[in-house]
Formats: structure tokens, sequence, C-alpha cells
């Protein structure tokens, strides 16, 4: 039976497919393939060790450094492609409009190789500590994990108030995406589902696509970055915790900037604004507007979508019934004379003017005040 209803909807869902490939960029295409046909090669060690970031192999003195470009496009689970295919195609619906081709390739390589160097740097660390070899060669660092969370870091930034669900604690928005996220996928590691790696390369990918979008995105106007408050680094937590993530995230910012891996931001004062004295800071006015424009959109979309159905379903309903709609270039029936309406609530009832006598006489005339 399972069978049988697979291969009804096959063509439906090759359809569907070929469909949502064909409005996308040859850059997302590309990923797509590479990612299928990688797959495969998941069933040989070798071509597991040689594509994967193992941190033995990837630090000195060996620097297998063409590692950190390979295994983005190795996964080991067929659901895990899966997953990885979708979360492209979302990109190349959602994000690449925005951002444009160039923009998602220095992404996805920024990304994806800075989730390689700090893990293969944690790993290293753990391995100091406990003396561990297992950690520096049985774990191998693959997939499109940290470019998953960074997708999820993204969509935070551009939709960080689209509603997904309503419970009974509070409303799930894509400011919950990434941390949530990130959560799971401990869980599916306790249950056997991912590598302990995968956890890693998610969190590690969090922290990488944060401070390149938060710092060093160039934008369309020349601005770097996105400093609004909305965007912050504490937004990721709860609202209980994030006082406390806050004090830590300026010391390490002030830290950064004294070690001058990043600039200050500089606070613009106009004076002559007639509303008083504003401040602004660059790249927060870009990116709030673009938030506002996306959210206005959306909201006109879903309105317009509403009336249409609205409109369908009112056509159809007529042509059940067989009424029309009256049409407005018909002219309007004569209304009867106020002197045929009889009024209620104790107002007094006109009377026929008199006619006239057979001896010529006029009718009499009745002047109302």
């Amino acid at each position: 039976m399972n069978v049988r209803v697979v291969s009804k909807n096959l063509p439906y869902l090759c359809g569907q497919v070929s469909a949502l490939l064909g409005n996308t960029s040859v850059f997302v295409k590309l990923i797509c393939l590479v990612v299928f046909f990688c797959y495969f090669l998941s069933y040989s060690e070798t071509a597991v060790i040689t594509l994967s970031v193992t941190p033995g192999y990837f630090n000195p003195p060996h620097f297998w450094l063409w590692t950190a470009f390979t295994h983005c496009f190795l996964e080991i689970h067929f659901w895990e492609v899966l997953v990885d295919i979708f979360t492209v195609l979302l990109v190349g619906k959602l994000i690449e409009p925005l951002w444009g081709a160039l923009e998602m390739l220095t992404f996805f390589f920024i990304i994806n190789s800075g989730v390689a160097v700090l893990c293969a740097i944690f790993y290293y660390i753990l391995y100091m500590l406990t003396f561990n070899t297992e950690l520096l060669f049985d774990v191998h660092i693959h997939g499109l994990s940290g470019y998953l969370a960074g997708v999820s870091m993204a969509v935070k930034q551009i939709m960080p108030d689209l509603i997904l669900a309503k419970t009974p604690i509070g409303k799930i928005t894509n400011r919950n995406i990434p941390l949530t996220v990130f959560g799971l996928t401990f869980v599916m590691w306790a249950i056997g589902m991912v590598e302990g790696s995968y956890c890693t390369m998610f969190g590690t990918g969090l922290v990488v696509s944060w401070i390149y979008l938060r710092f060093y995105q160039v934008h369309n106007n020349g601005s770097r970055g996105d400093m609004a408050d909305s965007f912050a680094f504490a937004t990721l937590f709860p609202n209980v915790v994030q006082p406390p993530i806050s004090v830590i995230s300026n010391i390490i910012f002030s830290l950064a900037v004294k070690c001058k891996l990043c600039k200050k931001p500089v606070r613009r004062y106009d004076v002559s604004a007639p509303t008083g004295i504003t401040i602004s800071l660059p790249g927060a006015d870009s990116q709030d507007s673009e938030r506002r424009r996306q959210i206005a959109l959306r909201a006109l979309s879903e309105r317009l979508s509403k009336t249409a159905e609205v409109k369908e379903k009112g056509a159809k309903e007529n042509e059940q019934g067989g009424t029309q709609w009256p049409s407005m270039d018909e002219p309007e029936k004569d209304s009867p004379s106020p002197t045929n309406i009889s009024v209620e609530s104790g107002s007094i009832p006109s009377t026929p003017a008199p006619q006239a006598t057979q001896d010529g006489d006029k009718p009499t005339e009745i002047v109302t005040a």
C-alpha cells in the first residue's frame, strides 16, 4: 500500500522539486548536486578521512587545510542530505534575493571555513586537557551543520518577529530558532541520531555567523555589519539571562576593540532634527528599515491573498445561487411619493390633495410650516 502511494505521488514530487530548482540560482543548484553525490563517498573510509576535518591532521604538523573547504559537502546520513538540500533551497528563495548570489557565496565559505578552524582548535584544546588521542584522530568534522546554524542566525536578523507557533508558554518567533535548534542537537546526539561533532559544528556556526553579520558583512549602501539592539548577542538567550550575558559580551567586545579585531561603532548626533537630538548607529537604520519593509510586504501579501479568497468564495456562491450583484449603471427606480408612505411613531399621515369640483373651484392648498 505504501509503495503504491509513493509510486503514485512520485511524479508530482519530482515535478515540484524540478520547479523549485528551476527558480534558483546556479550556486544553489551546484551545492545541492555536490552534497547529494558526495553522500555516496561516505561509504569509503578513505574518502571520509580525506574530505573531513580531522583535528590531528588539520593542525600542525600535517596541515590538511583543503579539508576546511571540502568537509561541508560530505554527509554520513541520508536524512542529513535531505535537510541540507531543503535548507539550501530555502536560502535560495528567502535570503539570496536580498543579499545577492555573490554575498551568499561569501557567506557560505566564510561560515564553513570558520567552523572548520574553530572546531579543530576546540578539539585540540580538549586533547590538551584530557590527553585523549581519540579527540584528534577519531573525530571527523563534516556536513553543513555549521551552515544551518548560520542560516538560522540570518533568518533571525532579517525576520526576527515572525511568529512560528503559539504555545501556552508564549510565542515562538525567529528570535528563538538558533538557541532552540542548538539545544535540539544535543537531544539528537543523546539518542544517537548524530555524532558529537554535529553539536560542536552547530555551536561554532552560531558564533561565526553572528560575528560576521554583526561586524563585517558589507551592505549595498557601503555600511558594515548590523549594530541594531535587536541583533545583540544577548538576544539569542531568554529574557531572564540577558542582563548577565550582556555584561560578559560587552567585556569581550571591549577587549576585541582594544586588540583591533573590530571597530567600535561611531554614534552620529543630528542636532538639526526637528524633534530634537537623534542618535544613529551605522548599519542599524538600514537593517531596521529592511526588516520593516519585509514585514510590510509579508502583511500586504497575506491581506491580498485573503481578499482574493473572499472574492473567489463570493463568486462561487453567486454561481450556485444563480443571483448576481446589481449593476451600478442601472437607473434608480422612482421612489414613492412621501404622501404615500405611512409613518409610525406618532407622526400624522398625509392626506391626498383634494380634487377639483365640477364648478371649477381650485383645490385647497395646505401650507405646512
